[in-house]
């Protein structure tokens, strides 16, 4: 019997998304204190140059983004934010982190995996110009043109970053997963799109309070993991994190029609940061 042909995931097939997102992966570590014990603080130093080599954005090897943060809590010691246009390259980062000689060290604690997209509730420059209409807006006014060139500069800033987003450089970061819910009488999915869209605008209305406070990309995870999307949040001071959480668990959208999984908080730092955070290596 003659085998199949198999080729590798990269030789023929384009796994770049056709979109213009990436994938993106956040991965979380803990340290397992015992391995670390039977280990030389040589074998220790040696294997901290080596992580600090993989976490390196810099390297020739490195997805176009990659975030390392050190996490509040007992759930995880560190987090990293990886994303590109191939996955996988993001995914090899964990591979050459668990085959470094730290590896037998480390324990995963939690994943997921995502892209990013372009939100259907984000209107297009034609949208706009039927609200600005709705608002009571003609179409022969100063303001309705100025409105919506002003919207078009912007939407094309603004879906860039939501596609290719660069890291804001904020210290506080916080990720958690969510879904939409499938319940009697609280099943999102079989709301109308223009029902959707009112909810939706209404729990934007409430984040752009946060403007120079917080940054959000939202991911989509459908068909790729557990949960559908996955919330990131970078902010200039932690306790905004928690403020507009809890002022956005008031929308609708949120407040009747949301399911939310994990929250992990962390703190933004560089890989050798991080280790000496974590009590590893020369202090």
């Amino acid at each position: 019997m003659s085998r199949p042909h198999v080729t590798s995931p990269s030789s023929e097939v384009s796994l770049s998304p056709a979109g213009g997102g990436w994938h993106s992966s956040h991965l979380y570590y803990s340290w397992n204190r015992a391995a670390l014990a039977g280990m030389s603080p040589e074998a220790i130093a040696a294997g901290s140059a080596a992580v600090i080599a993989v976490l390196d954005p810099a390297s020739g090897d490195s997805p176009l983004r990659l975030q390392t943060s050190v996490v509040s809590g007992h759930k995880a010691d560190f987090g990293l934010m990886l994303m590109d246009p191939d996955p996988l390259k993001v995914e090899r980062v964990n591979q050459r982190m668990l085959a470094s000689p730290l590896g037998h060290a480390l324990e995963c604690r939690y994943s997921f995996v995502s892209m990013t997209e372009i939100s259907e509730y984000v209107p297009s420059v034609e949208e706009f110009g039927q609200r600005l209409l709705a608002e009571g807006e003609t179409t022969d006014s100063p303001t309705y043109s100025a409105k919506v060139k002003g919207y078009a500069d912007r939407l094309e800033g603004m879906n860039r970053q939501r596609l290719t987003p660069d890291f804001p450089a904020w210290p506080s970061t916080c990720f958690y997963p969510m879904n939409k819910k499938r319940k009697v009488s609280e099943n999102w999915f079989t709301l109308t799109k223009a029902e959707r869209n009112a909810l939706m605008s209404e729990h934007a209305r409430s984040g752009m309070a946060f403007a120079g406070k917080v940054s959000q990309l939202i991911s989509v995870s459908l068909g790729f993991d557990d949960w559908e999307w996955g919330v990131t949040l970078w902010a200039a001071n932690p306790e905004y994190l928690k403020d507009i959480v809890y002022r956005m668990r008031f929308d609708e959208a949120s407040a009747r029609y949301a399911e939310f999984g994990p929250f992990l908080v962390s703190y933004v730092c560089s890989p050798a940061e991080m280790l000496r955070h974590c009590q590893i290596g020369p202090q």
